[in-house]
């Protein structure tokens, strides 16, 4: 893994939590997009050298709606770039940890993705992240 990608936080009202980070980062998104095949809505901030992805749910039967619905609002998952998605992958799953993808998935961002389940991993769900070269 190279470096934390971003850090996503999900949230019921994205509009009103963009104004939220935007006061509290001292700048706007960048960027807003939605994933239909994850029913989610997502809004990125760059702080420094880093990067905070909103996640809003699109239908009560997304990761994210689900969510909030059993632990509320707050920090969702941490996401790290990684070089070669699909050897991290493999790498990790015969280091023990439970991946949920065994096939990246497109995700928000230009990326592809992957999740650890977060009892493989202490409670947190970790995402890996690959730029798609355009």
């Amino acid at each position: 893994m190279n470096k934390i990608e971003h850090i996503g936080i999900a949230v019921k009202d994205l509009e009103m939590s963009n104004k939220l980070y935007a006061s509290l980062f001292g700048t706007k998104h960048y960027k807003i997009e939605e994933v239909k095949s994850e029913g989610v809505k997502t809004s990125f901030f760059k702080v420094g050298s880093n990067k905070i992805e909103l996640l809003e749910a699109t239908n009560q039967d997304s990761p994210i709606a689900k969510f909030i619905a059993k632990k509320g609002e707050g920090v969702h998952h941490i996401a790290f770039a990684v070089t070669d998605i699909l050897s991290e992958i493999k790498r990790l799953k015969s280091e023990g940890f439970i991946v949920l993808n065994d096939i990246p998935k497109i995700g928000a961002d230009n990326k592809l993705v992957a999740f650890l389940h977060p009892k493989s991993t202490n409670g947190v769900l970790i995402e890996l992240c690959q730029e798609i070269e355009k």
